[in-house]
C-alpha cells in the first residue's frame, strides 16, 4: 500500500489560478465573462457551457479557447485543456502580447500533469524568450528540469528566478520544496538560510515556516502560533498543525485543522491535511470524511492530492473494490503519477 502523500508539489495551478482576473478584454464576451465567472467559482461544467453558448453567437474565439482550456484544467481534463490551449496561441493576431504569456502557463501546467514534463519544459523556455524577467517561467522550468533528471539546469533557474526577486522569501520556501520533492531536501537548505537572511523583512508566518523548512521545531512553534493569533492565513494554521505533527502530538493537530474549518470549511488544502493527519491516527473514516469533502470543494490546486489520498482511505478501509475504479478514474487524469502507477500494482493483486 502506498505512502498517503500532500502533494506539496501542485502548487503551479494555484499560482495560475491568482492570476485568472487577466480575462475579460475585448468587446462583446458577455458568453465569456459568464464562464469565467463560473470558473472562478469551480463551476466547471457549467462554465464550457457557457462558452458554448459565446461560440454559438460568435464572441471572441481565441478567448473562448482559452477559457475552455482553463474549464478543462479544472475538470482534470488535462488532455483537452491541451488542445484549446494551443488553439488559443495558434490564433495569436500577429504580435506577441500579455495574453499569449498568459495562455502559455496554463499550457505549460497541462503538459507537465499529463507527464509531458519536456514539452511544459519547452513551453516556459518560450515564455521565457517572450520575457526574461518572468521569475515564476524559470522556477516552474526549474521543477520541469527536475523532472527530467537535470539538476544542474534545475538549480540554474532556481537561482535565475531568486536573482529576479531576491526579497520574495517565499519564493526560496517553494524552491526548497521542490528540491525536497526530488530527494535533495539538502542541496535545498541553502535557499532556507538565504531566505533567514532577510531577518528584518519576514513576517511570524514566514520565520516559522522557514524554521519547520529546516526542522527546527519549536522555534517554528513559537512563531507559527503568533501567527495564528495574529492572521487568519490557512498558511499558517497549516504550518502549525504540520509543527506538531512533527512535534509528536496530532490530536492537537487536529483539532487546529478542526477549528479553522469552524470559520473557513471551503479550505480543501486544510481539509486535506486534517485527512492525512486522521491517518496517521489510525481514523480512516474521519480521514475519508475529510478527503471527499474537500474533493467536493473543486479545488483544482488539490484535487490530485485529494483523490489520491482517498484513494488510499478506501484501502486501509478494505474497500479495495472502489479503491480499483477510484483509481483507474484517477490515472486517466493523472497518467505520470508513478506513485500512483505502483499502487495501481498493489491493488491489481488484491
Amino acid at each position: 500500500m502506498g505512502k498517503v502523500s500532500d502533494k506539496l508539489s501542485a502548487c503551479m495551478f494555484v499560482l495560475l489560478l491568482s492570476a485568472f482576473a487577466l480575462t475579460g478584454c475585448g468587446a462583446g464576451v458577455d458568453h465569456i465573462k459568464e464562464a469565467d465567472a463560473l470558473i472562478e467559482n469551480g463551476n466547471y461544467a457549467d462554465a464550457l457551457e457557457s462558452l458554448k453558448a459565446a461560440e454559438d453567437s460568435g464572441e471572441n474565439i481565441r478567448l473562448i479557447h482559452r477559457s475552455r482550456g482553463i474549464a478543462d484544467m479544472g475538470l482534470s481534463d488535462y488532455g483537452s485543456a491541451i488542445d484549446e490551449l494551443t488553439e488559443a496561441l495558434s490564433l495569436n493576431p500577429g504580435y506577441v502580447r500579455d495574453m499569449d504569456i498568459d495562455i502559455s502557463y496554463y499550457l505549460a501546467v497541462s503538459q507537465y500533469r499529463m507527464g509531458d514534463a519536456k514539452g511544459a519544459n519547452e513551453t516556459y523556455s518560450s515564455i521565457i524568450s517572450l520575457d526574461p524577467k518572468q521569475k515564476d517561467a524559470y522556477f516552474m522550468r526549474g521543477r520541469t528540469w527536475l523532472a527530467l533528471d537535470d539538476t544542474d539546469n534545475a538549480r540554474s533557474d532556481f537561482d535565475k528566478a531568486i536573482r529576479l526577486a531576491p526579497d520574495d522569501p517565499d519564493l526560496y520556501v517553494q524552491v526548497y520544496e521542490a528540491l525536497a520533492d526530488a530527494g535533495l531536501s539538502d542541496d535545498g537548505q541553502k535557499y532556507l538560510k538565504s531566505a533567514m537572511e532577510l531577518n528584518t523583512k519576514l513576517s511570524s508566518f514566514q520565520k516559522g515556516r522557514l524554521y519547520y523548512c529546516m526542522g527546527d521545531y519549536e522555534r517554528a512553534k513559537e512563531n507559527l502560533e503568533s501567527a495564528v493569533g495574529n492572521e487568519k492565513d490557512p498558511q499558517a494554521t497549516l504550518y502549525l498543525g504540520r509543527t506538531y505533527e512533527e512535534l509528536g502530538d496530532k490530536n492537537y493537530a487536529a483539532s487546529l485543522y478542526r477549528t479553522y474549518l469552524e470559520s473557513d470549511p471551503g479550505n480543501a488544502q486544510v481539509l486535506n491535511q486534517l485527512g492525512l493527519c486522521l491517518m496517521d491516527l489510525s481514523d480512516y473514516s474521519g480521514a475519508l470524511d475529510a478527503f471527499s469533502k474537500g474533493i467536493d470543494i473543486g479545488d483544482p490546486g488539490m484535487d490530485q492530492s485529494l483523490r489520491f489520498n482517498q484513494i488510499t482511505a478506501y484501502e486501509y478501509l478494505g474497500d479495495f473494490g472502489r479503491a480499483k475504479t477510484m483509481m483507474q478514474d484517477y490515472l486517466e487524469a493523472y497518467p505520470a503519477d508513478e506513485e500512483a502507477i505502483r499502487e495501481n500494482q498493489f491493488l491489481a493483486t488484491r
